[in-house]
């Protein structure tokens, strides 16, 4: 392994329960900032339609990137927190198709420059639609965007979905990266939380995957799931290496049935005390590490010669709303019910559900629900956060000249705060930098919500899961 490489790997050891309790709060993933929480309904179609057209404008040419949610799920899975229309009847994704390609029409009307280098298809759970349903969508795609020969085209796969001819489809429709849901391979924690997926499955389309040429894979796990103990994720985590993925998210549970009705159905009194938590958390931070894969930032992990272990290296590595990118900064155009777009220094959100999706489209409207125009203080503050989420460091003198501000004036209270952080080994400082350490990566959110005005002027933490 490469000096850089050994440079981001993160020693598992010095990590003990003690510490992991000091540093768990609650805090945004900043995939944005401001969070979309701070998003506002006065920010409507209008305001969105004129940044699209704004990207017409300059020479500087910003990538583009494409979302598009797909919000139909066979299966109600009771962890889930995702926008989700659960539904065993078919035909309604021909409808959806029907108004995506109205919205289609409406959001490229004022858009010049179509070309995009990263695609996505989130949900939900794409592979609901038909065959013949993803070769629509994707026609629809490449019909109105020019697609880069070199880009990255992912998507999400739930394994109970798709086979080896489905992916074999996926890879001739262009994919070439794919996210595997997998959350725990134990039979008693798969029946707490509904849903019931055999290693089989997992693996046969991480197989076909691999065999139709996809250039990265993606597993998802999660820990403080009900019945979990630190001996049953052990044999998950054995499984899962020996399969060894490109990619690794290894999430944690929030359990918040007041704001997510599907955990209503988990019996909180099977849910892993914290403790346990930690004890699973520890446990997968030190088989991932000495399995050698790099810590990419918070709960994102990646063999050393995957790309997003290579952006980490280069410095091009970038954040949205998809989680880490090897995609350097990009403009992201969110298409369907609920997707967010950033366009420029705004960002909007489509509304939430399938009928004031398809009331809007059925009038010609652009179904944007809300959004943000960011302040100048917003512009430096996002700055500032997705260095450090993304980066891991940050010149001062850097964003001094980039915003034409006297960085330890106008950050003279989050300086003072920071220091707190360099005590307990998460950063260092010193005149001209602020580095974030291996250690730090884990719990860089809560380093991030020192630069977090709208936190820093009161609002609840309590909005936002926990750190760990």
């Amino acid at each position: 392994m490469d000096t850089k490489s050994q440079a981001h790997r993160f020693d598992a050891s010095r990590i003990d329960a003690d510490m992991v309790r000091r540093f768990d709060i609650n805090g945004p993933r900043y995939t944005s900032y401001p969070t979309a929480d701070r998003f506002v309904e006065a920010f409507g179609a209008d305001s969105h339609r004129r940044w699209l057209a704004q990207r017409n404008i300059g020479g500087i040419e910003t990538p583009l990137s494409l979302y598009v949610h797909v919000p139909f799920c066979e299966n109600i899975c009771y962890y889930c927190a995702c926008n989700k229309v659960i539904t065993r009847d078919h035909s309604r994704a021909r409808q959806y198709l029907d108004f995506l390609e109205r919205e289609v029409a409406l959001q490229i009307e004022p858009l010049q420059d179509r070309r995009i280098s990263q695609l996505h298809w989130g949900g939900g759970t794409p592979t609901f639609l038909s065959e013949q349903e993803m070769r629509r969508l994707m026609t629809l795609l490449r019909q109105n965007f020019e697609f880069s020969p070199r880009g990255e085209y992912s998507i999400e796969i739930d394994p109970r979905t798709a086979n080896a001819q489905s992916v074999a489809l996926l890879a001739e429709l262009g994919f070439n990266r794919m996210s595997l849901g997998v959350q725990d391979f134990d039979p008693a924690v798969q029946k707490a939380v509904n849903r019931i997926q055999s290693e089989a499955q997992t693996m046969d389309v991480l197989d076909a995957a691999r065999a139709n040429g996809f250039r990265s894979v993606n597993m998802d796990l999660i820990y403080g799931l009900p019945r979990q103990n630190e001996a049953s994720f052990a044999v998950t985590l054995d499984r899962v290496l020996q399969a060894r993925p490109d990619r690794l998210a290894l999430y944690s549970y929030a359990h918040l049935p007041e704001r997510f009705k599907p955990q209503r159905r988990i019996n909180a009194d099977e849910l892993p005390d914290a403790d346990t938590r930690i004890a699973i958390f520890l446990l997968a931070l030190r088989r991932l590490s000495e399995a050698g894969y790099v810590h990419i930032g918070m709960d994102h992990f990646a063999l050393p010669q995957d790309e997003l272990a290579g952006a980490l290296r280069s410095g091009t590595l970038h954040r949205n709303f998809q989680g880490y990118s090897t995609q350097r900064d990009c403009d992201l155009l969110g298409l369907g019910v609920s997707a967010i777009s950033k366009l420029g220094p705004s960002y909007s959100q489509s509304v939430r559900t399938l009928e004031e999706y398809y009331d809007c489209l059925a009038h010609d409207h652009l179904p944007i629900m809300r959004g943000i125009e960011l302040t100048p203080d917003d512009l430096l503050r996002r700055a500032v956060i997705m260095a450090l989420m993304c980066q891991g460091e940050l010149s001062m003198e850097s964003i001094e000249i980039s915003y034409l501000i006297d960085f330890k004036e106008y950050f003279k209270e989050e300086l003072e705060l920071l220091a707190r952080h360099e005590a307990d080994g998460l950063i260092s400082l010193d005149r001209h930098w602020i580095s974030v350490t291996p250690l730090g990566r884990l719990f860089v959110r809560g380093v991030c919500m020192v630069f977090d005005r709208y936190l820093r002027a009161g609002q609840r933490q309590a909005n936002y899961s926990r750190v760990i």
